[in-house]
């Protein structure tokens, strides 16, 4: 069975599909592509249906990542079959724990810069979408900095389910 890893910001159209893609592209390059299932969703339900912001596909084209993506809402439900829910800010952080249905739930939702040793206490991506393209740009410096220490951490649970 395949690790499922879901990346969750508030609209799903800025932060949480960067870090799909990001991810997915880290998954592939380290060959765990077939073990590794990436996605993302968002806490609210506002841009559901639509596609990524064109800002945050822009810069990701640019930095070599696809995407195809349109943004969906998170449930309480998809707890059953993930095995990491990694939150952008502490605001979803709380917002998924308390969404969790059970304490093992809660405890797979993570904050993606945790994973990042040089962000210290400062651990919330911001939200770039009523910023200029300079925040979209800040969003993928710091997933692609978390990603290296979120891979090494997916890679070591498949290896322990592959055991």
């Amino acid at each position: 069975m395949a690790y499922r890893v879901c990346f969750v910001c508030t609209g799903n159209i800025c932060r949480s599909p960067i870090a799909e893609s990001v991810f997915r592209a880290r998954v592939e390059e380290a060959g765990l592509d077939g073990l590794v299932e990436v996605d993302s969703a968002g806490t609210g339900d506002w841009h559901e249906g639509e596609k990524a912001d064109p800002r945050a596909q822009s810069v990701l084209e640019e930095h070599g990542y696809a995407l195809d993506h349109t943004a969906r809402r998170f449930e309480a439900s998809w707890f059953a079959r993930l095995d990491l829910v990694v939150a952008l800010d502490l605001g979803h952080l709380k917002a998924l724990r308390s969404l969790a249905p059970s304490a093992q739930d809660a405890a797979k939702v993570r904050l993606m810069r945790a994973y990042d040793p040089a962000a210290g206490d400062d651990l919330d991506v911001p939200d770039p979408y009523y910023g200029g393209r300079e925040g979209f740009e800040e969003c993928l410096e710091m997933v692609e900095a978390a990603s290296t220490g979120l891979l090494a951490t997916v890679r070591e649970d498949v290896e322990g389910q592959v055991a």
